[in-house]
């Protein structure tokens, strides 16, 4: 009668062990730090849609239209606020930079500013920071007065942030490997 080895050895064991120690200690501080750099540019491409949103809403509406810090209750502007509880993006009748509805179900009515977007807050490792509650974009999709820097951080330091960077005629450009605290 033959009999078959059905296990490992001793040896074979603690090479299979000692392998996968290795690709561990390599690929987890790889993949928290594919993590966090998705979790910027998921950050950095909300805030730059709203924007460009807001800007092509203002063109097309030939109104203006804002892009504001949240308040807590998500649906008004909030110069109290920070840039990490979210934004909104409003279709501005009067072109004040304040959200103003009546508060009823109907939205967009004749006379009231259009909620166009809510975003979410922030991952809370993250941080952003812009010099100004708001950015209204004028119905030629300006921002003049409004331009500036925002500066996008996680809890990482270095050179790892981004800024987004937004110019008096509207435009907007991304800038990688800026210095973060």
């Amino acid at each position: 009668m033959k009999y078959q080895n059905l296990g490992f050895t001793l040896i074979e064991l603690v090479v299979t062990v000692a392998m996968a120690a290795i690709v561990l200690t390599v690929g987890v501080p790889s993949f928290k730090e594919m993590t966090r750099n998705n979790r910027m540019t998921t950050a950095t491409n909300l805030l730059v849609g709203a924007a460009n949103l807001a800007r092509s809403e203002a063109i097309k509406r030939g109104i203006s239209a804002t892009l504001c810090k949240r308040n807590s209750a998500g649906n008004d502007c909030d110069s109290s606020a920070t840039w990490n509880d979210g934004w909104i993006v409003f279709a501005d009748q009067d072109g004040d930079g304040n959200f103003e509805d009546d508060g009823d179900t109907t939205l967009c009515e004749p006379g009231e500013d259009c909620l166009l977007r809510l975003s979410p807050p922030l991952a809370s490792s993250l941080s952003l920071t812009f010099p100004r509650n708001r950015i209204t974009f004028s119905a030629a999709g300006y921002a003049r007065g409004f331009n500036g820097t925002f500066t996008l951080c996680d809890d990482r330091t270095g050179n790892v942030g981004k800024s987004i960077i937004l110019s008096p005629t509207g435009r907007i450009r991304i800038d990688t490997g800026v210095s973060c605290p």
